[in-house]
């Protein structure tokens, strides 16, 4: 019995990843492209957006950006209905935006704490919500959040970002719950410590030539010992977001080079 791999073609679809200018974003955005997605994104301000169309356009493919700020329901409404009109109903979002500050808990201001929150969580809460009703119109849809390994572990600094990633987990598994009924596939691909602009600080060698001793522990924490890449996204991405997943909801792909399954090396 064989497989009809068409299934992973995103052929024809309409694929929103939020702020998607660079880095997860931008790779996973590239993928659905490849796979034959018709791609929006966007970004806080105009500067960004036009970063990324440059770096979609270094790429050779065609996109429409867009700028919005997700935490603002407003916004979300305008940019969904600007997609609409330009490509059509969105069947697929990914739910990418977001940021970290690593404040440790009693230094950290309560506006810090919800400025946080505001971007990691409560807005893939507004994009989602503002997607759903079109996904319910043309009787299918796929949603990915960005979780993280903050959504099962903690650390220090970044009570903030783990709060939200693990809401996210459990908002991830809540529409999974009120719209599976509807054909909308909600789950989350949870990247490990990717190598990104974002993490570059962290792997900076020292002024001896050393490891950054966060990327020295990240290493020895995780088996496939070496940070993830962008590209490593991409196919759980295609997969999560292609009829080949349909039977597949509220659930949380890790994609972390095997941390969580590790307790560790034992100390010599």
């Amino acid at each position: 019995m064989g497989y009809d791999m068409s299934k992973f073609s995103l052929e024809g679809k309409v694929a929103l990843v939020t702020g998607a200018s660079y880095g997860i974003g931008f790779a996973i955005a590239t993928a659905f492209a490849a796979a034959g997605a018709k791609i929006a994104f966007n970004d806080i301000s105009e500067a960004a957006v036009e970063r990324g169309l440059k770096n979609y356009a270094e790429a050779g493919i065609d996109v429409k950006g867009y700028v919005a700020d997700v935490t603002d329901e407003e916004a979300v409404a305008g940019l969904v209905a600007n997609i609409e009109r330009d490509l059509g109903t969105i069947d697929i979002l990914v739910n990418n935006a977001g940021i970290i500050k690593r404040i440790p808990m009693l230094d950290m201001s309560a506006a810090d704490f919800r400025k946080v929150i505001d971007v990691d969580l409560n807005a893939p809460f507004i994009v989602s919500k503002a997607v759903i009703p079109g996904m319910i119109r043309k009787g299918h849809g796929k949603i990915i959040n960005i979780c993280s390994m903050m959504s099962e572990l903690g650390r220090e600094t970044v009570s903030a970002y783990a709060a939200a990633k693990g809401g996210l987990k459990m908002l991830t598994r809540n529409i999974c719950s009120e719209y599976g009924e509807a054909n909308i596939q909600c789950n989350a691909i949870g990247p490990g410590y990717i190598a990104t602009p974002q993490t570059a600080p962290l792997r900076e060698r020292q002024p001896d030539g050393s490891r950054h001793p966060f990327d020295a522990f990240i290493v020895a924490k995780t088996p496939a010992a070496r940070w993830g890449t962008p590209e490593d996204l991409q196919g759980p991405a295609i997969f999560l977001a292609s009829d080949a997943s349909d039977f597949v909801n509220g659930h949380v792909l890790y994609v972390d080079g095997g941390i969580l399954a590790y307790i560790g090396k034992q100390p010599q």
